[in-house]
């Protein structure tokens, strides 16, 4: 919701523990609640919105105002939810074809056509052959500037600096190539080049019934 012109795919999984008929009443339900989330947020927002105009002293509030109306701005597309069977292949691939389809319709990704820098390119290429390499550990996680010096090392990307590479970096966290922290103050000069280590180490920390488990243990 504070991303702008954003595009939100709802997915339903668990799809083969639902009865005959549920899954479309359940879809039903879904998209009836988001759409009245968004009336809500719609509404919220006119609300503080006047609140602030109808203030004795607006001048105190300009930067809050400002905020509230950009937010107001956004537009948020939301697509009809997919629902499926996590444990069908065939339903995991679909739901794949159907990411696609969306992402190259040009309505809702107006910058899909655009064309990217050679440098991107190679500078993405270079990362997946170091992240395969017997030098990086499984977790893949690397210190940004390593990182660099290891990409500098390339006789095509010989002059490639600090503030290129992060705008890379970037693009590369977006389209989930690596995962880049830059917001969190402690990790914004680590990468981690194999996003799949994360989702194993979230999967072994986050799951079902954790505070039960945890509070089973003497």
């Amino acid at each position: 919701m504070r991303v702008p012109n954003s595009v939100v795919l709802p997915v339903g999984t668990h799809v083969d523990c639902c009865r005959e008929g549920e899954v479309e009443e359940k879809r039903s339900d879904i998209m009836s609640k988001i759409a009245a989330m968004l009336v809500e947020r719609k509404n919220n927002l006119a609300h503080f919105i006047n609140n602030l105009e109808d203030n004795e002293e607006p001048e105190f509030y300009v930067d809050q105002w400002e905020r509230l109306k950009e937010m107001e701005n956004h537009m948020l597309t939301i697509l009809d939810l997919v629902a499926v069977n996590c444990t069908n292949h065939r339903d995991i691939k679909r739901l794949e074809a159907t990411i696609l389809e969306h992402v190259r319709n040009e309505e809702l990704f107006p910058e899909v056509v655009r064309v990217l820098p050679p440098v991107y390119r190679q500078v993405e290429a270079a990362i997946v052959d170091i992240a395969q390499g017997e030098e990086v550990a499984e977790h893949g996680m690397m210190d940004l500037q390593y990182l660099l010096s290891k990409l500098s090392l390339r006789e095509h990307l010989a002059s490639l600096d600090r503030e290129l590479l992060q705008d890379i970096l970037r693009y590369l966290h977006r389209i989930g190539l690596i995962v880049w922290y830059e917001e969190i103050k402690h990790l914004e000069s680590t990468v981690f080049l194999q996003p799949t280590f994360l989702i194993t180490m979230f999967r072994l920390l986050v799951r079902y019934r954790l505070v039960q488990q945890l509070e089973s243990i003497s």
